[in-house]
């Protein structure tokens, strides 16, 4: 195996245990999709300051809302995170803060209630999706890559290739989990969405690599070492990925600097994703198609 291939396996796992560490000693912090509560975003005319509203909080009769989690966004609104509030709750928190800045000119946009049942169910359904796409992506390419049976098992390409999705989705896991201790970053419903995304992206990169693979097998590639094959496959590629890696980065890095609050981290969990997956398909699966080749090949001596 060329040593440039190694030194990125190294990377690459590096990247995945420092990941793992900080899931192991931060968790994810669950937002309110997942553990049950309440969102409540309002929009000021006039906003008062992020300390004048904890104030109100704090100093309201509702007990609940004293450690409530208040995120400013923008330059108007305001998301408060509570535990689940009762209507009649919600209404004296609304009646609470109109009394407070009478000339704020607030209003409510948007206010979203799940039960801790709902959040637990979301996430054994999340989790659950995520398992199952994994399972149909192995199979999906062992069912197309079955012709390969005497160079290299197609189960072992459906193999390589999850390894590497299982790494495309534990590098951003673990940036979220140190943004979650030290930014308050909360994972929802649409960083779900994001992690699915991020197979869709991965797999595709990795699936043009060895239909390459597949290709110059075919048009006589056994002739030479393996290695040099999947060498030659990544160079001939590598372009057509980074193009379209880099369109989809550019629309990306527009909709975190530009798109708002509430999709900023959705584009930030891809971001990492689409880099980590286009990453992997050069730096694990690749690899690893060339390790499990050799042990077949020692094997049969």
């Amino acid at each position: 195996m060329r040593k440039i291939y190694k030194i990125l396996f190294n990377v690459s796992m590096a990247l995945v245990i420092l990941s793992t560490l900080a899931l192991v000693a931060y968790g994810l912090t669950f937002g309110v999709d997942f553990r049950g509560g309440s969102v409540t975003e309002l929009t000021f005319i006039e906003r008062p300051t992020n300390d004048d509203l904890i104030k109100v909080l704090q100093l309201s009769q509702i007990g609940i809302v004293k450690d409530a989690s208040i995120t400013p966004v923008g330059s108007k609104d305001f998301i408060i995170k509570t535990d689940e509030l009762s209507e009649k709750d919600h209404q004296a928190l609304l009646a609470a803060i109109n009394k407070a800045f009478p000339l704020s000119g607030m209003s409510e946009k948007q206010f979203d209630s799940v039960g801790p049942l709902i959040g637990n169910e979301l996430k054994q359904k999340s989790l659950t999706a995520i398992i199952v796409v994994l399972l149909a992506i192995s199979i999906y390419i062992a069912f197309v890559f079955r012709k390969l049976g005497g160079a290299l098992s197609p189960w072992i390409m459906g193999v390589a290739a999850i390894i590497a999705l299982i790494h495309d989705l534990i590098i951003p896991m673990g940036v979220f989990a140190w943004l979650g201790h030290y930014r308050g970053v909360e994972i929802s419903a649409v960083f779900v969405a994001a992690l699915l995304t991020i197979l869709g992206y991965s797999i595709s990169d990795s699936v043009v690599v060895f239909d390459r693979v597949r290709e110059n097998l075919i048009k006589g590639g056994s002739r030479e070492p393996f290695e040099e094959i999947v060498h030659r496959s990544i160079k001939q590629t590598l372009v057509r990925s980074i193009n379209t890696n880099i369109t989809t980065l550019l629309a990306l890095v527009a909709i975190f600097f530009f798109g708002g609050e509430s999709v900023r981290y959705f584009s930030l969990a891809l971001i990492i994703g689409i880099v980590m997956g286009a990453f992997s398909s050069i730096s694990v699966a690749s690899p690893l198609l060339i390790w499990w080749s050799r042990r077949r090949t020692q094997a049969k001596i």
